[in-house]
């Protein structure tokens, strides 16, 4: 397993705290500082049917149970998988988290 931080995560670990010290300093407002925190999340990967396919096997779920998970519909899921149509949004973001952190961290 690779302990290693990626450089991109370390610069913007750094460049993160380097805005908080500013923060509190006094140099820049909450506001802004709230703006920079979502400039700094990382993109939402665009899954393929492949993916999506892969993804659900690895956790041994059917599709409407998966779709119920994502809180989307088993139809989705299907279309999704198909190439029919791709998540979007909140199902993209559910599907990263679940990808990254695991069934647990959905339910």
């Amino acid at each position: 397993m690779n302990t290693k931080t990626p450089v991109r995560s370390r610069l913007l670990a750094t460049v993160r705290e380097s805005a908080q010290d500013l923060r509190d300093a006094g140099f820049i407002d909450i506001r802004r500082m709230r703006q920079f925190d979502a400039l700094c999340l990382p993109p939402v990967h665009d899954y393929s049917g492949k993916e999506i396919r892969a993804l659900r096997d690895r956790f041994k779920l059917s599709q409407a149970v998966f779709a119920a998970v994502l809180n989307a519909s088993p139809s989705a899921v299907r279309q999704w998988e198909i190439g029919g149509k791709h998540p979007a949004g909140t199902s993209a973001k559910l599907l990263d988290i679940l990808e990254r952190k695991g069934l647990e961290a959905l339910i």
